[in-house]
This record gives structure tokens, C-alpha cells and sequence, in this order.
């Protein structure tokens, strides 16, 4: 095939800062999002930055094979292309405080419709019905049938908990999170609630933190040296799409299949990828499961 196709399932285990560069409003350091929705997202060039340095933690910046798979360097970039194209991760699932439980894992209908056509455009299968809300009274949300009916609050707000049978939903989103309890879990916290709702969650439920720089001989705040930086929280769910083509170098020396297994051999022996800024202070590290055509 001329074409190798796979989705990286990210789960967050630290808080996740993947920055724009600019201040937004009060929030220095904001987070990427979406620019249609307001989604936060990790951009591909950032995720295939961050492949590419594993790569080269793993098999050193010399190893030929790097090239063929991400481009060679900047001075000769001109050379040729890199044989992987990488999406942005995209959300799946955020975690949101409940005060009727410890966190829920929350998404909506459309999250789970596009990530259903990302897999159908990889020829992946991935077969669950996104259920529909019932949004002509008050705020609803879909629960597993392993959950409590009634009154659900995420963060201050109130939404009325209707169990459902969420089992397909759940085995899938089960297959992009890198821990054995994951199905038990989502059948705990899975909350699905309205598009408009999910949208507003995941513009104002991010968390954001204060930052000073100490000066090191009084060991006293800095003058003006106060910053607010914007994170994914941990357990949050991003995915990742992955295509391989031939290489652009040598197509004879690494094939499409080839570029695509060197990508995963990348997390053979430890499933961790790290994403973002940060990287000091142990922020960014994600769980890895990779997901492939005519995976179960």
C-alpha cells in the first residue's frame, strides 16, 4: 500500500501547557486551541516536534532514518520532505470537577462524531452510535447505566443524569487510553452533555495558574515577575492521526510501512510521549496506545 494509517490515543498524566506565544486577555501564557470552536488541541507541528525529538533521544539526531521519516534539518530542509504527516490532537475528553463524584470525563456529540470520521478516513474501525441529547428542557447529560440517575453538577452547574447504554462508547474510547481499568472507569465518569455546553467547559474549566520568579539572593518575588499560565489537566484524552507514505529520499530503502513502524517502535518499550512546554517541572507526559487498520 502507498499508505499506512494509525491514531495515537494521548492520555495526559501531568498537566499539559501547549502555549500559543501571546497573552490573551488576563491568561499570559494561554493555551492552543481550535480557532472555529475554541477546543483546546495540541497543533501537528507540535506533536510531530515532539516525535521527532523522541526519535532522536531514542536513536540519536544522526540516524539516517530520522530524516526519512520527519525531514532533514532546517539548514537542509530544502532537500526533501518527511514521509509522516501528523494531525493536531485533538480533544476527546476533558476532565471536569463534580461535586457528586471525584471528576467526570466529559465530551459531547460532535467530539465523538469527528473522531468517528478521522477513523473511517484512516480505514480504521472504530463502531459505536454517537448518542443524541434531548435539549428542549433542562441541561442534560448522558451517563453509563453503571451510573446514578438525577442531579449531576460539573463544576457549578447543574444537569439532570440520564443512564444509557454508553458500553460501545466506552469500549472505544477505551482502546486510546493506555491503562488496564480504562473501560471500568469510563463506565464511573463518562459524561456526555451538549455541544454548546461541552463548548463552554472547555473555554472556561481549564485550569489556570500563577507563576513568580524568585530573585536568588533575597529569595524574594521579583518586581513584576508574575505570570498566569493556562494547562490541560491530567486525565484528559487527546488523539493523534498518523499517515505514512514512502519516503521522499528513498522510497526503496524505507517504504510506507516501514516509515510508520519506525514511529511505533518509538514506544515498544515504554509508552510516553511528552508533549509541550514545561518539560523540566515534569509537565507534558502522555500516555501512548496506538490504534491501526484492522485492530479489535
Amino acid at each position: 500500500m502507498s499508505q499506512q494509517n494509525a491514531i495515537f490515543g494521548l492520555l495526559a498524566q501531568t498537566s499539559l501547557h501547549a502555549g500559543t506565544g501571546q497573552n490573551s486577555g488576563i491568561i499570559d501564557l494561554p493555551i492552543q486551541r481550535e480557532g472555529h470552536n475554541g477546543w483546546p488541541c495540541v497543533f501537528g507541528s507540535a506533536v510531530k516536534g515532539a516525535l521527532r525529538t523522541c526519535a532522536e533521544d531514542r536513536y540519536g539526531a544522526s540516524n539516517e532514518s530520522i530524516n526519512h521519516v520527519f525531514g532533514p534539518d532546517t539548514d537542509h530542509a530544502a532537500d526533501h520532505a518527511g514521509a509522516i504527516a501528523v494531525s493536531d490532537a485533538r480533544l476527546l475528553l476533558l476532565p471536569i470537577r463534580s461535586l457528586t463524584s471525584q471528576f467526570k470525563w466529559v465530551t459531547c456529540p460532535d467530539a465523538l462524531k469527528r473522531f468517528k470520521r478521522d477513523c473511517q478516513r484512516l480505514d480504521l474501525s472504530m463502531e459505536f452510535d454517537v448518542p443524541e441529547l434531548d435539549e428542549r428542557g433542562e441541561a442534560q447529560a448522558l451517563v453509563s447505566e453503571t451510573q446514578k440517575g438525577g442531579q449531576l453538577f460539573l463544576e457549578e452547574y447543574c444537569f439532570n443524569a440520564k443512564p444509557v447504554n454508553l458500553k460501545p462508547v466506552i469500549d472505544s474510547m477505551a482502546r486510546l487510553m493506555n491503562r488496564d481499568d480504562a473501560a471500568a472507569e469510563l463506565g464511573k465518569q463518562l459524561t456526555i452533555i451538549s455541544n454548546d455546553d461541552f463548548t463552554y467547559l472547555v473555554q472556561h474549566a481549564t485550569p489556570v495558574n500563577a507563576h513568580i520568579a524568585i530573585e536568588s539572593e533575597t529569595k524574594t518575588v521579583r518586581d513584576g515577575a508574575l505570570w498566569y499560565e493556562e494547562t490541560l489537566p491530567p486525565e484528559t484524552l487527546l488523539y493523534t492521526t498518523l499517515s505514512a507514505a514512502h519516503s521522499r529520499k528513498d522510497r526503496k530503502e524505507m517504504p510506507a510501512s516501514a516509515i510508520l513502524k519506525s514511529v511505533k517502535d518509538l514506544f515498544q518499550a515504554q509508552n510516553w510521549l511528552q508533549l509541550g512546554g514545561n518539560e523540566t517541572v515534569g509537565m507534558g507526559w502522555c500516555a501512548v496506545s496506538i490504534l491501526e487498520s484492522g485492530d479489535q
